[in-house]
């Protein structure tokens, strides 16, 4: 199990935590839609997002997205994830390229641009619960801080990494979310806050071999932390020919009819995992014929 998320409380239940290490499900999402650095920083940044969020959700069936809108090169993310921490996602343009930062690191704020950021869980109800904030930083991590503070009321610290080698392969990736319980002391907040303020980066500290766990030993150590459980998480898309055959059979038959006349195979494409399902034209003739 080489990318997986730590699950951990500490100051007796008083914060909750999570840290992953998610280097190869990033790395497996670059070469599915063969993204530049940035836009793998970016994706790699979101997906470590969701894998985590999506862990704190209860039911078996429960799924969550999250969106960003925004009106940089980037053209936007989308990413899903179930409570079994299976995540995927997409950019929209995998090929923006722009200057580093003045920090001289992937300036993912300038490729994401100003926009939204959209949460939906869908947890089995009539409708799926949907919020909505403004982007503050564009930076992801701090984004999503905010959404937790203004969205769910949850005073939140959330830190998010990817790190590129030379060869535009991911070198590492992860993050963690630690989360304060409506009935934090004081003194337990300030402090906290003080050891955040010591994190530099998420990257620095996987590089240097930090694990999930020792990540989260080093920020809440002194607080009685206990880890709860891991488990793994991986880049997973559940498309299958047969769900792609449903998707072209619901644009009707009148449509299947234009695209046999042409004579030509057709290409269906998953946004999601990059796959390419071809549809021959005997096999529209029998779409039509089930619909």
């Amino acid at each position: 199990m080489s990318d997986y998320i730590v699950r951990a409380t500490a100051a007796n239940n008083q914060i909750r935590a999570f840290a992953a290490t998610t280097r190869e499900l990033t790395e497996y999402a670059r070469q599915a839609h063969n993204t530049s650095p940035v836009a793998t920083a970016a994706l790699g940044r979101l997906l470590t997002a969701g894998a985590m969020m999506g862990s704190m959700m209860k039911g078996e069936k429960d799924l969550l997205t999250l969106q960003i809108q925004a009106g940089g090169p980037l053209q936007g993310i989308t990413v899903t994830a179930d409570s079994h921490a299976n995540v995927k996602g997409y950019v929209g343009n995998p090929n923006v390229l722009i200057p580093a930062n003045s920090k001289g690191k992937l300036d993912v704020a300038e490729a994401v641009g100003v926009g939204l950021l959209t949460v939906i869980k869908d947890m089995g109800m009539k409708e799926p619960y949907s919020s909505q904030t403004v982007l503050q930083t564009s930076e992801i991590a701090e984004d999503l801080t905010y959404y937790f503070a203004t969205s769910e009321q949850v005073p939140s610290a959330v830190g998010l990494g990817v790190l590129m080698n030379r060869d535009n392969t991911v070198r590492q990736a992860g993050g963690f979310i630690i989360q304060l319980m409506p009935f934090t002391e004081e003194t337990v907040i300030a402090r906290l806050e003080e050891k955040l303020q010591e994190v530099t980066s998420v990257t620095s500290m996987l590089d240097r071999g930090d694990s999930p766990e020792q990540i989260l030993e080093n920020l809440l150590g002194e607080f009685g932390l206990e880890m709860t459980d891991t488990i793994p998480t991986q880049f997973y898309c559940n498309c299958s020919k047969e769900r792609v055959e449903k998707a072209v059979m619901s644009i009707g038959k009148k449509e299947i009819q234009e695209m046999i006349d042409e004579g030509k195979p057709i290409e269906v494409n998953c946004h999601f995992c990059n796959k390419h399902y071809e549809f021959s034209v005997n096999e529209l003739q029998d779409l039509k014929m089930r619909i």
